[in-house]
């Protein structure tokens, strides 16, 4: 399962240059900063992002757990991996939900605190602007926190959101440092990585709620107790 975190963070970096790369891209601040400064302030906006998606899976992780102490683990697995798989397969689904003005209402609050931030020069500004970041709604996190809250375990939960922000760091990183190889093109090719990626991690949570014995594929939970594989 941590595999498939850090999978989904790099194959869904894509999603991430369209919706955070413009304030990434603002980060290392104004002219005259130099590289190292550049790069000491764009790994401090990428650890803010990282420590909150951590903090966030371990609360849900205790909701996680009263699922698996409840015997709901395998249902809710079985749930999300289809609905993922329809969310991907059937976007036009999703299309007919309509803007909730409440939501857009906290999303440009958040945008307000990020604002002045941008024009500070410490990385404890850029540390703050990653936190802030994470907090912006996303589907990819939602269904990496999905992933975290069916490993039953707030510390597992942490866990996975670290590894899963750990994957999307990389091009976060060069997208900060105005690294010039982040063409059209290959933009395009990280947007495609991104479906493939989440069918995969929807099929993978079908498996384990299906309870067939597979070793860390789909592991035999019995009595709410999840059988060892090795």
């Amino acid at each position: 399962m941590m595999w498939t975190a850090f999978i989904l963070g790099l194959a869904g970096s894509g999603h991430c240059i369209g919706m955070c790369g413009p304030i990434a891209a603002l980060v290392p601040g104004q002219a005259g900063t130099t590289s190292s400064q550049k790069l000491w302030k764009a790994v401090s906006y990428n650890a803010g992002r990282i420590s909150v998606y951590t903090l966030i899976g371990l609360v849900f992780g205790f909701f996680g757990k009263g699922l698996f102490i409840a015997g709901f683990q395998q249902f809710i697995s079985v749930f999300f991996g289809v609905l993922l798989i329809v969310g991907v397969v059937f976007p036009l689904v999703l299309k007919r939900f309509k803007p909730n003005s409440f939501l857009f209402t906290k999303v440009n609050q958040l945008k307000q605190l990020i604002l002045p931030l941008l024009n500070k020069k410490s990385a404890g500004a850029s540390y703050l602007i990653g936190a802030l970041n994470a907090l912006l709604p996303c589907g990819l996190v939602y269904v990496a926190l999905a992933g975290a809250i069916l490993l039953g375990a707030p510390l597992l939960a942490a866990q996975y959101m670290a590894v899963f922000g750990l994957g999307t760091a990389g091009v976060m990183l060069l997208v900060a440092l105005g690294a010039g190889f982040l063409k059209t093109n290959f933009r395009a090719w990280l947007l495609k990585l991104a479906p493939i990626a989440m069918v995969l991690v929807g099929m993978l949570f079908v498996l384990r709620g299906l309870n067939l014995g597979i070793p860390y594929v789909s592991p035999k939970i019995a009595n709410g107790t999840e059988v060892s594989c090795h």
